[in-house]
């Protein structure tokens, strides 16, 4: 959600905060503001974009020590005054924060009968205010930013400058990412690599209740108690390219079309064909654990969520082993029995989804044991997993997820091959299997070719006031996240059921003016589901049919034929013209496409 720039060196740190502030505008954001240290605080804030901002910056705006933020309103209207970075009321210390502080207003309450005046609606401004306050009776700045934070409940990263300290920055981590940036003679800190890669490739992360002081020189760490940590530098392999559009109108169409090679990534060296098994080092876990295991809980959210769906049915037909998916926003309030036999994964592009990461700590709290599927090395739902499997699809940058969703799929895939030669999938199955993911990378070039036809049908029906999606079993998933994508980028309305599901209440909605998208593999289901498409048809619905052959006109209205796999990994195909779809039918209704109004890319708050 908001981003987090900060900067200390020899440089002047105004254009290398607003460079950072731009290579975060994915995250999502309503205002940008930046604030240096010279001879006291100099500050700019406005409602609005980075590049906003950065023609609101004077040119004489020096200053080696800086912070910046581009907010994502919680507290308060997107406004000027609502912006960070937040000042205190002399204007010595200056912070930004990611997150909420849940106890803002008793805080507020207490620091206005103490004189602060507030100038904002926002619970970062408390913050501000206590820092002041404690700075006058500390050593140093961090310990006064540790005294403050003692008297905060909720979470937050947060970068803090203090006027009369020019050579500090201080910056601490309590469920939001922070990440240090190690440079020569200078340091970095963001809230993603993102604003990091063009300076750097060495980085530290954060863990929950630690805090870091920055110095030109160099840094350290520690707890919340003033304990000194440890901590070894990461090397990024991202570079500065990667958040590039790369010629592409849009990252989205960009992310869409790297899925050949990001699949095949995902896929590298990890398929054996001597036991037509995959290899999965990282789960951190040797056969007899696996067998052990009686059943998979698989926990995400949004489109992760929906990705997690796929994994369950792939684990269930490969493996044989009981699995199922849940929200993990849902599955961490409602007290969860957590079974030693049960296996939990947890699934997040970002690897510091919020809700995700609080059910992970909760589960390990319980004793349970979780893997991660992320895409983000070293992130905080990395960090905290037994084991996992990283996706190595690259930085995602639109906020709507196509290439990462796919690779999960296939990692799902790979787990639940991993997981059944060890069981019950015999060597010809497991061979089946490998072939299979092995064609998937040429198969999804394949339906990249369609994006021609997929354009016209999205730009056909991109009016529609409201649009259902279907499909059985395998497609109930793929039709779930075709949903999700048309109605977060195009914000045209969309629902998901089973096609089983149709005569038990939505059919009611099936008139002229609702098309409904189709998932129809080749599979066991065919015949049931071209029935669902001729009730459909009966009530005089339009129907767009995604699958392996066209069907008779009764029954579709226009077709997408997509290649065939085997029947357990035709889902992960069928997926993709849907992305397609949404993002041709956003383009033609001029939606921001990257940056969907009311959402973020890295949810880490509630």
């Amino acid at each position: 959600m908001c981003g987090i720039v900060a900067y200390i060196g020899p440089k002047d740190a105004a254009p290398i905060l607003l460079e950072g502030l731009q290579r975060l505008e994915y995250r999502g954001y309503d205002s940008a503001g930046v604030v240096v240290v010279n001879k006291g605080l100099k500050m700019r804030k406005v409602k609005g974009r980075v590049a906003d901002l950065a023609a609101a910056v004077p040119a004489r705006f020096k200053g080696a020590t800086g912070i910046g933020h581009t907010r994502w309103a919680t507290h308060g209207v997107p406004s000027d005054e609502n912006a960070h970075p937040h000042l205190s009321n002399d204007e010595r210390i200056a912070v930004v924060h990611n997150g909420v502080i849940e106890n803002a207003d008793e805080l507020r309450a207490k620091l206005e009968a103490d004189g602060a005046v507030f100038l904002s609606e926002t619970d970062t401004e408390v913050l501000a205010h206590l820092i002041a306050r404690t700075v006058k009776e500390s050593d140093s700045l961090d310990e006064a930013v540790r005294t403050a934070l003692k008297r905060v409940v909720g979470t937050y990263g947060i970068a803090v400058i203090d006027a009369e300290r020019p050579g500090e920055i201080v910056v601490a981590r309590n469920g939001s990412p922070i990440v240090l940036g190690i440079g020569e003679r200078e340091m970095f800190a963001a809230s993603d690599v993102a604003a990091l890669v063009r300076y750097t490739r060495q980085v530290v992360h954060l863990e929950d209740g630690e805090l870091a002081v920055l110095k030109a020189d160099g840094f350290h760490t520690f707890a919340s108690d003033a304990r000194e940590t440890a901590k070894e530098p990461l090397t990024v392999d991202w570079e500065t390219a990667n958040y590039d559009t790369g010629g592409y109108e849009h990252y989205l169409l960009k992310e869409i079309s790297e899925q050949p090679d990001t699949v095949a990534r995902t896929l590298r060296g990890r398929l054996d064909e001597r036991f037509n098994v995959a290899h999965l080092g990282g789960l951190n876990m040797d056969a007899r654990e696996i067998r052990s295991f009686r059943r998979v809980k698989i926990i995400g959210c949004g489109s992760a969520y929906y990705s997690g769906q796929i994994g369950a049915q792939l684990i269930e037909e490969l493996a044989r082993v009981p699995a199922d998916a849940e929200p993990a926003s849902e599955f961490r309030y409602r007290n969860p029995v957590v079974e030693p036999d049960t296996l939990y994964v947890a699934i997040s592009q970002s690897g510091e989804t919020y809700d995700t990461l609080a059910a992970v700590q909760e589960l390990k709290r319980k004793g349970g044991r979780v893997l991660g599927i992320v895409n983000t090395v070293g992130s905080a739902i990395a960090r905290e997993c037994d084991g996992g499997v990283y996706l190595h699809a690259g930085p995602e940058v639109s906020v709507a997820s196509t290439k990462a969703f796919t690779s999960t799929a296939v990692a799902f895939a790979l787990l639940a091959l991993h997981m059944g030669r060890v069981r019950d999938l015999s060597p010809a199955d497991g061979r089946r299997i490998c072939e299979g993911l092995r064609r998937l990378p040429d198969q999804i070039k394949e339906i990249l070719a369609l994006e021609p036809e997929i354009k016209e049908l999205a730009r056909k029906h991109a009016s529609a006031p409201s649009m259902m999606f279907i499909g059985r079993v395998r497609g109930y998933p793929v039709a779930r996240e075709g949903a999700q994508k048309l109605k977060e980028i195009s914000y045209v309305h969309a629902e998901a059921y089973p096609a089983s599901e149709l005569k038990h209440g939505p059919l009611a909605l099936i008139g002229p003016e609702m098309p409904t998208v189709a998932i129809v593999p080749d599979d066991e289901l065919l015949d049931k589901n071209l029935t669902a498409l001729g009730e459909i048809r009966a009530r005089g619905g339009q129907v767009i049919m995604v699958g392996h052959r066209v069907a008779d006109p009764k029954l579709a209205e226009d077709c997408l034929v997509v290649p065939k796999n085997e029947v357990e990994l035709d889902p992960i195909l069928l997926s993709i013209p849907l992305q397609l779809f949404a993002y041709h039918a956003a383009v033609a209704l001029e939606r921001d496409v990257d940056k969907p109004r009311n959402l973020a890319k890295s949810v880490t708050v509630e």
